[in-house]
C-alpha cells in the first residue's frame, strides 16, 4: 500500500476504520509466556512513579502542532493528532528522570500510564502510552533485540484461537500488511528476555484515545508520531524494565 497524493486529507484524518483495527492490537501472549524464573521482576511503590510539581515541561501549543502534526512516512501519511482532546500530562516531554535507572534504559511505568527513556544528564524523554488489559500484562526486565519500520502484524496462535476472525493474519499465513489501519502501527520495537521473545512489543498505534488507557491486549502502544521518535533514539539492544 502506497501513499497517493490525491486523496484528499479528509479521507486520512477519518478515524473509524483505523479505531477498529486499534482494537485487535493484541501482540503478546499472556503473561505466564515468561515466568519470574526468566526474567529479573522488579516492584516499586506506585508513590514513586509520579512526577513532583515543575519536573516537566509541557511542550507549548506551536511546538506541539509540529510533534503531532500530519507526517509523510514509508509511504504513508500518518494523520495529525488533536492533541488538545488529550491530558497533557501523556504529551512528548523532557522530564527530571524519576526511575534511577541507567542512561539509555527504556522505563515503562505500567500504573502511571508512562514510557521513559533516561538520558545521561539527570533527565529522561517521557512519553504517554496506553497498556494492556488485566490479565495480558508482562513485567521485568530484558533488551530491544529488533526494532521494525512498518511491521507486519502477526498475532499470536494463542489469540488467533480466542478469535478465529483474525485467522488471515496468523503466523502461518504472514500476518497483516504494514499500513495506517496495521495495529502495530509506524514502528514496532521487540522485546526479549533472556535470549527469547516475549512476545511483548513496543509499538505504535492509530488509535490516540487509547493512550493513558489500559485497553489493548498485551502491547504497550504509543502515538505514531511518539514511536517514530521514540525508534530514532533508541539503538537494538538497549535495555528494557517493565514495572507493574
Amino acid at each position: 500500500m502506497s501513499f497517493d497524493r490525491h486523496l484528499s486529507r479528509r479521507s486520512f484524518l477519518s478515524f473509524s476504520a483505523l479505531t477498529a483495527a486499534s482494537a485487535l492490537t493484541g501482540c503478546a501472549s499472556s503473561a505466564n509466556t515468561v515466568t519470574s524464573g526468566d526474567t529479573t521482576i522488579i516492584y516499586r511503590s506506585p508513590m514513586r512513579l509520579f512526577q513532583s510539581p515543575g519536573a516537566s515541561s509541557v511542550p507549548s501549543g506551536a511546538e506541539l502542532a509540529v510533534m503531532y502534526g500530519p507526517i509523510e512516512d514509508g509511504g504513508f501519511l500518518i494523520p495529525a493528532v488533536p492533541y488538545e482532546q488529550i491530558d497533557p500530562r501523556y504529551y512528548r516531554q523532557r522530564v527530571v528522570d524519576p526511575t534511577g535507572q541507567p542512561p539509555g534504559t527504556i522505563v515503562v511505568d505500567t500504573p502511571s500510564r508512562f514510557l521513559y527513556l533516561v538520558q545521561s544528564d539527570g533527565m529522561a524523554m517521557r512519553y504517554g502510552v496506553g497498556i494492556g488489559r488485566e490479565g495480558f500484562a508482562w513485567q521485568g526486565s530484558g533488551v530491544i533485540q529488533w526494532r521494525q519500520k512498518w511491521p507486519r502484524w502477526k498475532p499470536p496462535n494463542e489469540m488467533v484461537a480466542r478469535q478465529p476472525e483474525l485467522v488471515k493474519y496468523s503466523i502461518d499465513n504472514g500476518g497483516m500488511e504494514p499500513g495506517l489501519k496495521n495495529p502495530l502501527g509506524a514502528r514496532a520495537l521487540y522485546i526479549f528476555s533472556n535470549g527469547e521473545d516475549t512476545l511483548y512489543r513496543l509499538h505504535g498505534n492509530p488509535d490516540w484515545r487509547s493512550i493513558g488507557k489500559a485497553v489493548s491486549s498485551g502491547c504497550v502502544r504509543l502515538m505514531n508520531q511518539d514511536i517514530i521518535d521514540l525508534y530514532d533514539r533508541v539503538p537494538t539492544k538497549a535495555p528494557i524494565v517493565v514495572w507493574q
